[in-house]
């Protein structure tokens, strides 16, 4: 199913803002301190109801080989900060955009990496990259559904990374609770994109919006993008493909980062089988960038295989250090686009 082209020119000079932007900045006050406070508590949490914590083994004693390992870990996650574009200029592609150029889709990334990671704000960085290109392509809707659809690629990739993980290296399958956990996370996450799917494929389900005139057009921008990927299989195909590659990046930077923490039992198999369990936990609305989850996520995982609790939770805490860190060179993109947006 084609895209139509009959739909009405863009306004010259279009808000700068689509409708879900509106929606996420009407959330209550509240709500920001609240994930400040719930991730605080399951950092206390892991540090206090731990037995024999001790904060000295947070970092191994530091030499060249750990500032190398370190190194590389950081250059590791700016590469998946490309390949997440790349992932998303391959879904706008598919989608039609063919037009989109990666440079500018990398600044707007980078803007939305600094304001979910960096700024104290609830206003998350798809909302940012959302709002961005729409202002500069006009199509808000298309726009939205690449973004939606983009992050459910996640949801496909994940899991089987989990599952190969556990081919590569069966003996991570009889780890009792650590590996039902990975196991059932990865499952149900399967079968949540499955649910997801089917309602916007489906014509009675998020199809019945894509001629509304409200916001609620942006739900059935997503079902005209899913109809349109499951009509073009190579297309599909080319945006799982980077994104299984963007993953397994990111694995590669888990690995850097454990060995820069002398955890050598955190080995590139161990963090196939593990490390989607851990992402996909700390995407979960609950604390401040997965503080707390992620480390705790760590702990259940990791320790079964004698890495020591403080090694775990400072694993954690580096991997959300080093995504803080890079997420700062985003700082330009925000504010030149936000200065620029204000001068139109």
């Amino acid at each position: 199913m084609e895209a139509s082209n009959d739909r009405p020119s863009p306004d010259p000079d279009p808000e700068p803002a689509v409708e879900p932007v509106a929606g996420v900045r009407s959330k209550r006050r509240w709500v920001l301190p609240l994930r400040v406070v719930a991730s605080a508590a399951m950092l206390a949490v892991l540090v206090t109801k731990i037995p024999d914590f001790e904060w000295g083994t947070l970092v191994p004693d530091w030499g060249p080989s750990n500032t190398l390992w370190l190194f590389a870990a950081g250059v590791l996650t700016l590469v998946g900060f490309v390949l997440s574009t790349v992932r998303w200029h391959t879904v706008l592609r598919a989608l039609g955009q063919e037009d989109q150029r990666l440079g500018p889709l990398f600044s707007h990334y980078l803007a939305g990496q600094f304001v979910s990671n960096v700024l104290p704000t609830t206003i998350g960085g798809d909302v940012l990259r959302v709002s961005r290109l729409s202002k500069e392509n006009g199509e808000a809707e298309d726009t939205f559904a690449s973004v939606v659809i983009e992050r459910l690629t996640g949801w496909l990739v994940l899991p089987l990374i989990t599952f190969i993980g556990f081919v590569v290296n069966p003996g991570l399958r009889e780890l009792g609770t650590a590996s039902t956990v990975a196991a059932a996370t990865a499952v149900l996450t399967l079968f949540g994109l499955v649910a997801i799917l089917l309602a916007a494929d489906h014509d009675r389900l998020l199809g019945r919006f894509a001629s509304n005139d409200g916001w609620l057009r942006f739900l059935g921008a997503v079902h005209l993008g899913v109809n349109r990927m499951r009509h073009h299989p190579a297309a599909t195909f080319n945006v799982i493909a980077v994104g299984f590659i963007y993953q397994l990046v990111l694995v590669l930077a888990a690995t850097a980062a454990a060995f820069a923490l002398g955890i050598s039992d955190a080995g590139p198999t161990v963090l196939l089988a593990f490390l989607p369990a851990v992402m996909i936990a700390q995407v979960l609305p609950i604390g401040i960038s997965g503080l707390g989850v992620r480390e705790g996520a760590f702990v259940l995982f990791l320790t079964p295989l004698g890495v020591p609790t403080e090694q775990a939770v400072a694993l954690g805490l580096l991997l959300y250090l080093l995504n803080l860190g890079v997420s700062l060179i985003g700082a330009p993109a925000f504010a030149v686009g936000g200065r620029h947006r204000a001068m139109t």
